[in-house]
């Protein structure tokens, strides 16, 4: 991948919602409409969060007047969304070289969630219709006009975006045929014209991933065997025959990175895999002959998975490999990005920073430095001259002096394990005194992690004396496979020992008033809230359900159709419920059975079109514990899916969050 890597996310996975006008009619809505509180009931809420509070809510998640800035491929023009008085975040292209402003994209009642350079005349952008997570494909040129979507189709999903360098193709994978499947497809990004690549047949095989090289060649896939092994096949360039390389468990890494467009062997890859260690690590890969032929990079106690290569003009050299260690490590490669690391470095020091963008010879870069208690600055850098240049602080109102430290920690678990993660301190802990604290476990679970970094959630809950602790449990990623698989079918159990683990290390430090301990997340967070006020009932003061599972017999039952496929596999991670004793088992660890065991308050929060987590879910919690006498705030947006993109609605997600902290905290 080039310098530009970041414009071009291979996985669009994106938070979202479904019908724009679904509050016209009560009939339509999903869910039980009559579960959600009233607006009084939430501005009561609300009211709890009182105080002489330097900074408000909206200084946190107002979203940044400008932000996701990108340089054209020429260096001629700058792009970047700024947000109008209706917190509608259009994209505009500024010509550097006359100063003139266009408004490119309108974004009107869905969320542009991400946007690019195909070619210098010419933008993409992505949108779902209002949440549902089928993201469609639209192209438009730099003034707004010629605006089309590629992929016009109800119900459909694009997964992966593929640009084609110095062509107007693009390949998409979508599941135009199958709704379970996924295929790519060549689309003529001026014209519309689509042409299918390969066929996807097997539903129950299905090929699962595609590899391409720069030129838009399909050279390799797998395929997901009977949702449990990984079958890797390459196309040999002589005969065009697509041979089986490599097999393994699902569980076991052997991804293709990229072809390393720098040799003259057409067969040499850079893959990460794990297949014969603990930790991911990055070798180049003959897949001809089917062999190692060195290791690029390994880490003893991280998984690295991630390169950046350059373009054409410097003949596709490896640049740099980053990974997520403590905090976000780079591993300079190139001489040309090695004088970019030591000069963006003796200036940020010991900030993170990061290639954001660039033109395609490399000329200009935008770089972006954020640190725990920065949220991010972009800077101009000219490699030429080797200057720097302020382009935009995305959050001037939130004064580093008056952030918190997100430090990162380390602790044993009761069962041995060492376990990491980070707390983010209010000043009051660090001068002594025993602080509020919020729990907040992570989603997934499985190959997702925390990370050190601005964290607005965090920064908040600090603005108002409130500690945070992120744990990275058993089954988080980043930590080698050993530590992932101790998670698998420990979902609400040992994972949850873990949490408790860390809140008893933060007790311990003497940061934290034990008689004030809450829990909240989203998604896989979410039921680990409902689950820790079940497990550890006084541990936790209270606690917040954000899209989150509370029962996984219902949850299994309403996964989405691209979900199908990888069903078996899911069994293996939470439970096989077509096993008796482990159907026992996810009975006991889903929420909604247990619900006699929660004896503290709950705030369920949910978006009503999330196709991940349904509406069903939430729901059925508020229902049971309603009916059990409990009094049970309930937000729901309409507009919204797995997650609350819309300002507004994040705004008075947390408004309510702090009231209902505040009011279980000062009982």
């Amino acid at each position: 991948m080039n310098l530009n890597h970041n414009i071009f996310g291979t996985a669009l996975i994106v938070l979202s919602t479904i019908m724009t006008n679904a509050q016209s009619s009560t009939a339509k809505l999903p869910g039980d409409p009559t579960l959600p509180s009233s607006k009084t009931h939430l501005e009561k809420l609300i009211s709890y969060d009182k105080g002489d509070f330097k900074y408000k809510v909206e200084d946190y998640f107002a979203r940044p007047k400008a932000s996701a800035f990108k340089i054209s491929p020429d260096g001629k023009y700058l792009s970047y969304k700024e947000k109008d008085q209706e917190k509608k975040n259009h994209v505009y292209v500024k010509d550097l070289s006359t100063g003139k402003i266009t408004k490119a994209i309108v974004e009107k009642d869905d969320l542009i969630r991400n946007y690019g350079w195909l070619n210098k005349k010419r933008l993409f952008y992505t949108q779902d219709r209002g949440g549902n997570e089928n993201i469609h494909l639209y192209a438009t040129d730099t003034d707004g006009s010629n605006q089309k979507d590629l992929t016009p189709f109800d119900g459909v999903k694009v997964q992966s975006i593929i640009p084609v360098k110095d062509t107007d193709f693009v390949v998409v994978t979508m599941n135009k045929n199958n709704k379970q499947i996924f295929e790519p497809f060549k689309i003529n990004f001026v014209t519309g014209e689509m042409t299918q690549l390969y066929e996807n047949k097997d539903v129950n095989s299905p090929i699962d991933d595609y590899l391409f090289d720069k030129d838009g060649n399909l050279r390799g896939y797998s395929v997901l065997e009977n949702g449990l092994t990984t079958k890797t096949y390459y196309k040999d360039l002589q005969t065009g025959k697509f041979n089986l390389i490599k097999s393994a468990d699902w569980s076991d890494t052997f991804s293709i990175i990229e072809f390393n467009e720098n040799s003259k062997n057409k067969d040499e890859a850079y893959v990460v895999t794990n297949l014969d260690s603990d930790k991911a690590r990055i070798v180049l890969y003959d897949l001809k002959k089917n062999a190692v032929i060195k290791e690029i990079y390994s880490n003893p106690v991280y998984d690295v998975s991630s390169i950046s290569t350059a373009g054409k003009n410097r003949n596709y050299e490896l640049d740099y490999i980053s990974y997520e260690g403590t905090k976000g490590e780079t591993v300079p490669v190139s001489k040309f990005y090695k004088e970019i690391h030591d000069k963006l470095k003796s200036q940020f020091g010991d900030k993170e920073f990061g290639i954001a963008s660039s033109d395609d010879n490399n000329d200009k870069l935008l770089v972006v430095v954020g640190s725990d208690k920065l949220y991010g600055t972009y800077y101009e850098y000219d490699t030429k001259t080797k200057q720097t240049k302020l382009l935009y602080n995305l959050m001037p109102q939130l004064k580093e002096e008056d952030m918190a430290e997100m430090r990162p920690i380390e602790f044993k678990s009761r069962d041995g394990l060492t376990i990491h993660g980070y707390i983010t301190l209010p000043k009051a802990a660090l001068e002594g005194k025993k602080v509020p604290l919020i729990v907040n476990p992570h989603g997934g679970p499985q190959g997702i992690r925390d990370r050190w970094g601005f964290n607005p959630e965090t920064q908040l809950f600090a603005s108002r004396g409130y500690a945070t602790l992120q744990v990275n449990f058993r089954i988080s990623g980043g930590y080698g496979k050993s530590f992932q698989k101790a998670g698998y079918k420990q979902i609400g159990r040992k994972a949850m020992d873990d949490v408790e683990d860390g809140v008893k290390y933060a007790i311990e430090q003497g940061w934290v008033d034990k008689d004030k301990v809450a829990i909240y997340g989203g998604s896989h967070g979410g039921y680990a809230t409902l689950m820790g006020l079940i497990k550890t009932p006084d541990l936790y003061a209270c606690g917040v359900d954000y899209v989150g599972v509370s029962n996984i017999f219902t949850f299994f039952d309403s996964f989405p159709e691209y979900w199908k496929p990888y069903k078996e596999m899911v069994k293996q991670i939470w439970y096989d419920l077509d096993n008796p004793e482990e159907a026992k088992i996810a009975k006991e660890v889903s929420p909604v059975f247990q619900i006699d065991k929660i004896k503290k308050p709950l705030f369920v929060v949910q978006g009503a079109n999330d196709p991940r987590v349904n509406i069903n879910e939430s729901d059925q919690i508020v229902k049971a514990m309603r009916a059990k006498g409990f009094e049970v705030p309930y937000l729901v947006k309409y507009d919204e899916g797995h997650g609350f993109g819309k300002e507004p609605n994040r705004i008075e997600l947390y408004k309510s969050m702090l009231g209902f902290f505040a009011e279980n905290f000062n009982k």
